[in-house]
Formats: structure tokens, sequence, C-alpha cells
């Protein structure tokens, strides 16, 4: 009796320490069960969920099994490590399936139930393709001729137990087996520096064979590989042929393999896609359309061979990012007519992407949509500012019932679309707007009492949706859309708030590595499109070129991860040593600089009266930026042991102040240029004395009264703006300049103009309705938005500590009021779990509610100086500061 009361006692404590600790999110490489992996030695991540306070793990363990064979156990690991956990098993074979079992200890004595996950790598070797790469050779498949179509029809002649498909191109492939599309990416495989490095993405196809006949088509689109890119018109950068590398593994229940690879039995076509450019957008014929192209039934014959092509396979890497997909759908919110008879679908949301139809009409019928982000003051579609891009998409229908179409290989940055070659009244039901981008998971959400910061909010967010497209664009409309080095990196950590962009970073940043100069100056776009242009030099910008160091260092503060600063650091390090180089005396102030891209000037929007320009000397611009570039080389040097660079680099961050000072102020600490962004990042980067600080803020604050609060700063200033008024104590001004909605400011746009994204330039569109030059107007250019970590870190207080407490395993909640607002909110859902901050103001009373994550620790700073007030849960705190673990935490104090 004895013996069966204590059994019982021990499965129900058993079943209590289980419930109280359990584990989710396990991924492999950052992705939820990965079937494409292309790494040696993976790692793990999990989070812990606990409904206990202050629960840390204290101990995991890792079982790693292909089939029923164990490849590693990594036995209990006493270790609070929760994420990136390298593998240390047996080495991994090339295109197989693993299953992963983990189970973890934490510091209350609960042990977690074993949670099962599952990878598959990829080819990890380049002799694992056994495909041929191959070409249309059709006379017609040119830069701006007809989209081919590639087909292989083949035999599988037993039950399937898994099939998968490795593919790639030179070029955009769209895909389909047995009549049904292969996946749901679409402009894959995305933009790479082609020559230097190509992605593969891998699909798991055993739901679109049969047994028995089946068939592949594809249509290879130009994309970026040979369509012309840049304002220059260059064409064929990366190659004159697209081609196709494609390689399917089927395993049969029987254990037996059959692989499927491009080779020179396949056959090419033309497409009924007569045109298909980035730029310029798409051209469909739907009486060409070769129906049925991907049926095993086809009729090929008349078909012709395709090209072998001898291109090498040794730089292809599986893809690390996340691909583009589908998301949001907009249905137009009005049709209008413009003084010109125009007709015009207002979408209600600057977006990019591309607009589905389905329509019917008579054989022949042609339709043309026109793309344009906006209507000039009289309602007219505003075109100048696309440049030479024409954004176009046009159908000739084929008469056969309703026709669904949408473009494969462009796309466009849009709200509104001209519809041309439709007779009668138009039905907006028969027009989809759909949102295109890179399949970032979306981890942060802000809130307040203030309706245009909040719809600040969404447009900055909705900027970078825009514009992450695989690689971080300046714009999505015109003939640019490139990956401007300086426009990612002013936004990169308001982007890794608002989205999970570890991934999305890491492979651009790849490409930063590859095609960086010999001599360590880092291109101004990457992938460097402007190479053997006049744009292209073999130099360094400050706020430009150093993304290479600045990107690195903030997806390790923002993700944890470690090992982007590691396989970085060389190229890193390369380029503080061009910047070194370059440098005279420790005074960077030789070459071409941007500077401060796009701040006020008089002359624009005719200035605000009295005013002047705000133009910063570039060379003062360019010494902060080397200041910071070498605080973040101090910081990465440490984090990866590196003693005798750390001491190099804390010796020159000296001596790159001192001659700041000696060249760019006087013994007072008045600066050679009196502008905001000159005193912001002089202070920001800690260039003045400690002691000439306090009258430097003094002067800063002066100047930003001399404008009537409003913000006069460009590209670089303008992210350190806020944070630096903060710092400083000066946050009355900072809620000041973020709530001011007339010229220039961050609401101005929203207010004056119903803007739903970022603008490029403070004053795209003027107050009098006019624009600004076209040559230069993009109204969806997230530079500005760079306010959102400012937003984020000070409005709703959540940031994290950095070194050993990078990615949010060290919290900080310092939420600090100001601008009459009664309430605000953040979330981020980090590496660790659902953090949050929520506060609100009630008769004087501050409400404060904070959730922080199992296995971290967060400090938590009230904004009260009445300490006796403060409270949790009813207990009073009596301090400034609280320390905390995990859990949710509710906090009442007096003002």
């Amino acid at each position: 009796m004895k013996k069966n009361i204590l059994i019982l006692i021990f499965v129900s404590f058993s079943s209590i320490a289980f419930g109280q600790l359990t584990l989710n999110n396990l991924t492999v490489e950052n992705v939820s069960n990965p079937i494409g992996i292309g790494v040696k030695t993976p790692r793990f991540s999990w989070k812990l969920v606990s409904s206990k306070r202050n629960v840390k793990q204290s101990a995991y363990e890792i079982q790693v099994k292909e089939g029923e064979n164990t490849v590693w156990e990594s036995g209990k690991v006493t270790s609070e490590a929760s994420i990136f956990n390298k593998y240390a098993g047996s080495a991994l074979a090339s295109d197989s399936k693993y299953i992963w079992q983990l189970r973890v200890w934490d510091n209350q004595g609960n042990v977690s139930k074993w949670a099962a996950a599952s990878f598959g790598t990829a080819l990890l070797d380049s002799k694992d393709w056994k495909a041929t790469w191959i070409s249309s050779g059709l006379k017609t498949d040119t830069v701006n001729g007809i989209v081919p179509i590639l087909r292989k029809s083949f035999l599988t002649s037993k039950k399937i137990a898994s099939a998968k498909v490795y593919v790639t191109s030179k070029g955009l492939y769209d895909l389909q087996i047995n009549g049904k599309r292969m996946g749901d990416s679409y402009l894959s495989p995305g933009w790479t520096s082609y020559n230097k490095h190509l992605q593969y993405q891998t699909y798991d196809v055993a739901d679109l064979l049969t047994q028995g006949k089946n068939a592949i088509g594809v249509l290879l689109g130009s994309g970026w590989y040979r369509t012309r890119l840049t304002w220059t018109n260059k064409q064929n950068i990366y190659g004159k042929e697209t081609a196709l590398l494609f390689q399917m593994v089927i395993k049969y229940t029987d254990g037996t393999t059959e692989t499927v690879v491009s080779d020179g039995s396949w056959k090419a076509a033309n497409s009924h896609i007569m045109y298909s450019e980035i730029y310029n957008g798409e051209i469909q014929d739907a009486n060409l359309e070769q129906k049925n192209y991907s049926m095993a039934n086809f009729d090929d014959s008349k078909w012709a061979s395709v090209l072998t092509k001898d291109f090498p396979k040794d730089y292809i890497t599986a893809a690390v990012n996340e691909p583009i997909r589908k998301h949001e759908n907009f249905k137009p919110i009005q049709v209008l007519t413009s003084p010109k008879g125009e007709t015009i679908l207002d979408f209600g949301q600057n977006l990019v992407g591309w607009v589905k139809v389905a329509i019917q009409g008579k054989s022949g019928d042609q339709i043309k949509l026109s793309h344009v982000e906006m209507l000039d003051k009289k309602g007219v579609p505003y075109f100048e500012n696309l440049r030479s891009a024409k954004a176009q998409t046009t159908y000739t229908l084929s008469g056969n019932g309703v026709e669904t179409l949408e473009p494969h290989f462009t796309f466009f940055g849009f709200r509104y679309v001209k519809v041309e070659g439709l007779s009668g009244k138009i039905n907006p039901n028969d027009f989809t707007a759909i949102a295109l981008y890179s399949d970032m998971k979306q981890t942060g959400t802000f809130e307040c009492s203030n309706p245009l910061v909040n719809q600040l909010q969404s447009n900055i967010q909705w900027g970078q949706k825009g514009n992450f497209l695989d690689v971080p664009t300046d714009c999505p409309q015109r003939d640019e859309r490139l990956g401007w080095t300086g426009d990612a990196e002013v936004f990169s950590r308001t982007a890794a708030y608002n989205f999970n962009v570890n991934q999305f970073f890491a492979k651009w940043l790849i490409d930063v590595a590859a095609d960086q100069n010999e001599n360590g100056s880092v291109p101004f776009v990457i992938p460097n499109a402007l190479r053997g242009t006049g744009f292209d030099m073999p130099v360094g910008a400050a706020g430009w070129s150093d993304a290479s160091i600045i990107i690195p260092y903030n997806m390790y503060v923002s993700f944890g991860d470690r090992e982007i600063v590691e396989r970085q650091y060389p190229s890193m390090k390369a380029y503080l040593n061009y910047v070194r180089g370059a440098a005279k005396n420790d005074l960077w102030n030789t070459g071409f600089q941007f500077a401060d891209w796009l701040s006020y000037r008089v002359d624009d929007s005719k200035g605000m009266i009295g005013m002047k320009s705000a133009i910063t000397d570039n060379y003062l611009v360019a010494q902060c930026f080397y200041a910071y570039n070498t605080e973040i080389m101090i910081k990465v040097a440490t984090l990866l042991g590196k003693t005798d660079e750390v001491q190099e680099y804390q010796a020159l961050l000296e001596r790159i102040k001192k001659a700041f000072q000696a060249e760019y102020m006087t013994a007072s600490g008045k600066l050679i240029s009196e502008t905001q962004t000159a005193y912001i990042l002089a202070l920001q980067f800690d260039m003045f004395p400690e002691n000439l600080r306090t009258q430097a803020v003094e002067r800063l604050v002066k100047n930003i009264e001399s404008y009537e609060y409003h913000l006069t700063t460009g590209f670089l200033g303008t992210p350190f703006l806020n944070p630096v008024l903060s710092r400083f104590g000066r946050n009355d001004v900072a809620y000041k300049l973020l709530l001011q909605d007339t010229y220039p400011s961050w609401l101005y746009p929203i207010k004056a103009h119903g803007a739903t994204t970022i603008w490029e330039r403070w004053d795209s569109m003027k107050p009098d309705g006019t624009f600004q030059d076209p040559s230069m107007t993009s109204f969806n250019h997230y530079a500005y938005g760079a306010v959102g970590d400012w937003m984020y870190r000070t409005i709703a207080g959540i940031d994290t500590k950095e070194a050993e407490g990078a990615g949010y395993k060290d919290i900080i909640i310092k939420p600090e009021l100001g601008g009459n607002l009664t309430y605000a909110k953040g979330s981020l859902e980090t590496n660790y779990g659902l953090l949050s901050s929520s506060w609100k103001i009630e008769n004087n009373k501050f409400i404060l509610d904070v959730e922080i994550p199992a296995n971290t620790n967060a400090t938590i700073v009230f904004p009260t100086d009445k300490l006796e007030t403060i409270k949790e849960n009813g207990l009073i705190v009596n301090a400034k500061n609280k320390t905390v673990g995990s859990g949710k935490y509710h906090f009442e104090m007096q003002l």
C-alpha cells in the first residue's frame, strides 16, 4: 500500500514538474523543421515556456538520429545557452533527414519532456551535384525577348517515400510539376552577387509526383541576372544567357533512389510571356500560352533540345534566408477618374508586388496596368519619379472565359494603378494587389495614444516590407531598386525590431564581403550592380561602406548571433584598415563622401522663413563614423578574444577623437558646422571631452529651437537625433520633434498628404502639393524610419544589454515619458520568447505591465523619483531600478 502511494506521489510530482517547463520553437539555423540546410555543423535553438517566475535553464541534452542511427548525443550539458548551440556529432550526410530531440533542466528542479523536431540536409558538397547547367538555346531568348519554357518528362515505377528538388538558375525560375506550381516562393533564387555567390533552394515535392508518368515545366526569366539595372541602363551584368540547374532526388519505399537532373534530354520552347523586365514590367499574350506544358501527356515533339553549359557549381550554396512570398492582399478602396479621363484604382496602401487580374473579354483584347505611387494635386498619375522605369503589365486576352493573370518575373512599387483597355464600367473586384516581400517573421509591435505616431509605425513597417525584397533596397519603384549600404546601415536596428532579419542580413552580408574591393573599401550598393559604371569607385564612404561593420554588430546585439560577426570579421577588419589608410594622421578627410545625405536645404520647399540650410562638413561626418566603426571593432575584438587588436583599436579611437577635436572644434566646444547633425554625431560617439558635452547639448537644443522644433537632419543624423536628446536628458525636445507635424518632420507626410510609407525626402511632396525633384523623389524609402528604434527603446522602453547580454538575454525596460502620451505598448518576439512593455497614465498614476521571457533577466528602470510610491502587485519596491527574472509583472507608482 505504501509502495503504491509512493508511486502515485512520484507520478504526480513528475507530471507537475514536466507541466511547469515546456519547450517550443525548436529551430535549426533559425528555421523550424528546415528541409535543406547547407551547413555541416548546424546550430540548434529553442525557447523555454513556464508559468513560474525567475525560470532559467540550468542544463540541456540533445540527441540527433538519422533513422534508427544516433549520430550525436550531447549528454547533459550544464549551460544556460538556449540559442545557437552547435552540432558536434558525426559528419552529416547530404540529402538526408534527421530527427533531433531535446530536453532541458531549469534552476527550480524541473525537467522538461523530450521535445522533437527535424531537419534535412541539402547538398553539402559541390560534388553532390549530378545535374548539368542547361539553357534554352532559343534565338528569341534574349534579355528583352520571349521568356522560354524548359520541360522534362520522366517515369516513376515504384511507390514514392520522399522527393526533394534542389534548384537554382541564372535568372529567375518558376517551376511546375504535373500542372501544379512548386512551392510558394517568388522571384527565386533571389538576387546575390551571382558570379561569386549563388544560392539554390530546396523543395519537398513528394505530393506533386505520381507513380508512372510525370513532367516538369520551368519558366526561366531574366530577372536581376541580365535585365538592365541602375539608371545607366546596363544590361547583362552577370551574363547573357539564362540557365537552369535542377536536381530531384526520389526515394522509394523499397529503399532505392532515383535522380532526375537537368541535362541535354530536356526540351525548350517559347512561352506566352513576350517580355519581362525588372523595371519595365511584363507583357503576356494568353493566345500564345502553351497550356498544360508541365503535364505528362503534353506533346513536346516540336520543341527544341536545350543546350548544356559548362558553368561552374563550386560557388553554389544552399539558401540561408527566407524566400520572397506573397503576403497581404488589397482590393481597391476607390475607382477614380483623372482630369484626363484616365481610370485609376486606389489600393489605399503604398506597397510592393503586383496586381492579379481575374477578367473576361474577347480574344485580342489588351489590358494595360500602369503602376504609380502618387497622384498629383489635380488627380493625375505621377509617373515622373519612376524616371525611365515603365512599371507596366500588359495582357492580351484569349477570350476563353474568365482569365486569371499576374506577372512572374517583375515587381512594382505602387498605390495607384492606371487601367487601360477595358470598355464599359470597371469592376474593382476583378483586381487584387498582392504584397511581395521576404518572408521574415514579424517580431515587433508598437502602439501609443497618438494616432499619427501609430501611422508612422505602420509606415515604417510597410517601408521595410516593400524594400526588403531579398536585398535591402533603397526604393522599389524607379529604375534603381538597389541594395544601397547607407540605407540598410541606418535602418538595421529598427529593422531588427520589426522583423526577424537575422537570416535576411546574414545572406546579404555574404555579398558585402564577396563584392568588397581588394583595397578593403566596400561598394555603395550590394550586390554591386554599379560595377563597371562611372558610379563605381574603389573608395569607401562614411555611413555607407561601413555597413560592413555596423550591420554585423547590430545583428549580434539584436539576435545574439555571434557567428555573423565571426564570419564577417575579416571583412570588417579589412574595411577599417582601408579607412586607416585613407586617413592622414588619424583624420579621415580625403575622398568622396555622401555625408549627411538629403539634409534640409533652404531651396527645399523654399525653406522656412529666416532659416538656413543645414549642411554639415563632409569630413566632420566621416571622422565621427570613423570613431563609430573603431568603437564597434573594439567591442567585436573583445567578443572574439582578440586581445592585441582590442588594445590597438582602443589606442586608435583615442587618436581619432583627438584629431576630431583639433580639426573641427574650438576650445570652447563649438563645431565648425553649426548643424543638428554635427552636434548629434559628435555627442553620439563621444567626440567631445566630457566637460564640454553639456554645452554641446545646449547648442543642439538651441539649433532645434531656432527651427521652431523642426529637424533638419539627413540620412546619417536622423537615426541618432532623438537618442542623443534622450541620453542627455532632453526627452522634452525629442518628443516635440517626434510629434511635429509640419514640414520638415516625421509626421508631416502623414498629416499633410496621407502617406502610408516613409519618403525619401522630408518634402517628396511639398506643402503646396507639388513634387520635389522627380529624378530623386521616392515615396517608399525607409531610411528616415530609423526613428522606430528610438520609439521601441525609449517610448516602449524595450532594449538589450550588449556584450554577453546581447539578443535580449539581459533586458532593459526603461520607458521614458513625454509628448502628452497617455499610453504606449511594445512587444518583441526575441530568441528567448515574448518580451513586452505596456504602460498607461491614469489620474497621475503610472501603471506598467511587463512580460519577461524565460531564461533571461531584466533591469526595470521606473520613470519616477517618488520611489516610496512604487509598488509591484501591492508590495512596495522603493527603488529606482529593479532586477527581475522571467514572468509577468504589474507595477504602479505616482509620477
